[in-house]
């Protein structure tokens, strides 16, 4: 493997939605954009909309975009962003931030393994909150 080889999760918005999450993103986990590209005139629909952007949030690069073209599929719970909390003051903080306009899946609980919830947020995305466990 190089130092430039990277996996980076993509996420492709619907209906120039992409810049919302984006922003949305970045604030709650107090993150940045490290480069965002704009479709231009060259496609009139789409002029101004995020071609593509690389954000840093939680340590993670993603991509995210706004697709040109309409699409049957959208996002899908089969694949979460995890997140692990430092604390439950945390997890209740983020969980109501992504919950909002969202649909929790699994709603904020102790499921035995650890405080865990499991929800999809305003624009589809599914995320999987916990608590780091303790180490003794």
């Amino acid at each position: 493997m190089t130092d430039t080889q990277q996996l980076l999760p993509h996420l492709m918005f619907q209906n120039g939605r992409a810049e919302e999450a984006m922003n949305f993103y970045v604030e709650l986990f107090d993150g940045e954009v490290l480069m965002l590209q704009r479709y231009g005139d060259e496609t009139p629909d789409m002029n101004g909309k995020v071609q593509i952007a690389t954000l840093r949030i939680a340590g993670l690069e993603l991509n995210i975009m706004d697709s040109p073209v309409p699409h049957e599929f959208d996002f899908t719970p089969s694949m979460s962003l995890s997140f692990r909390c430092e604390s439950e003051d945390e997890l209740d903080r983020m969980y109501q931030a992504l919950l909002e306009g969202g649909q929790a899946m699994m709603p904020k609980n102790d499921y035995g393994f650890a405080p865990f919830a499991w929800l999809n947020d305003r624009y589809g995305v599914s995320w999987q909150l916990n608590v780091a466990p303790h180490q003794e």
